[in-house]
């Protein structure tokens, strides 16, 4: 009865012993890019992939973020309520005027 009792737990031990191995070395997830050489983008660290330009409409759109921004920082409580109770829907709103007072 001992023996089957015994390889049991033998059995388990070797199952376990790697993984508790693997886990003190350290996992995939708590080791960071600049740690394994990579970076976000596959290639290596020391290699960065050239910024490319924004576009005019990209940089249109970040003018018209700030400018509506602006508007929603500034307004009162009561005035946020009438325009919008939200920031989406008052931004959208203020997008549109925008585009239609440079069209």
């Amino acid at each position: 009865m001992p023996q089957p009792l015994v390889r049991a737990i033998l059995a388990a031990l070797l199952v376990a012993a790697p993984a508790a191995a693997l886990g003190q070395a350290g996992s995939p997830t708590q080791v960071g890019p600049s740690q394994r050489g990579l970076s976000r983008q596959g290639g290596a660290a020391s290699e960065t992939a050239p910024r490319r330009e924004p576009s005019i409409r990209s940089l249109a759109a970040r003018e018209r973020q700030r400018k509506c921004g602006a508007e929603w920082r500034a307004l009162d409580v009561a005035d946020k309520a009438a325009q919008g109770p939200r920031w989406p829907q008052y931004y959208s709103k203020c997008v549109r005027r925008l585009k239609e007072q440079r069209a």
